[in-house]
């Protein structure tokens, strides 16, 4: 499984991806793979809102995740 990580949350893990290898336990869904992001990476549990697309698909946290899919994490924007 591949995280691809965009914006703040990207200075936050201090790398643009994660990779879960066959190895490593995958988050059985989208509302778990935050939490364990929350316990590895405080920060991400101040952040306002955060959006997750699963295999290009914007994905509510009871999605169900595979070992294949490919996961962005799409913090909240700001601008001016």
């Amino acid at each position: 499984m591949e995280v691809l990580l965009f914006g703040i949350a990207k200075d936050i893990v201090g790398k643009s991806e994660i990779r879960f290898s066959e190895a490593d336990t995958v988050p059985g869904s989208v509302g778990d793979l935050k939490r364990i992001l929350a316990e590895s990476y405080p920060e991400f549990g101040k952040l306002s809102s955060l959006a997750v697309a699963v295999n290009s698909e914007y994905a509510a946290d009871s999605v169900f995740l595979t070992k294949n899919d490919e996961i962005a994490i799409i913090p909240p924007v700001s601008g001016g």
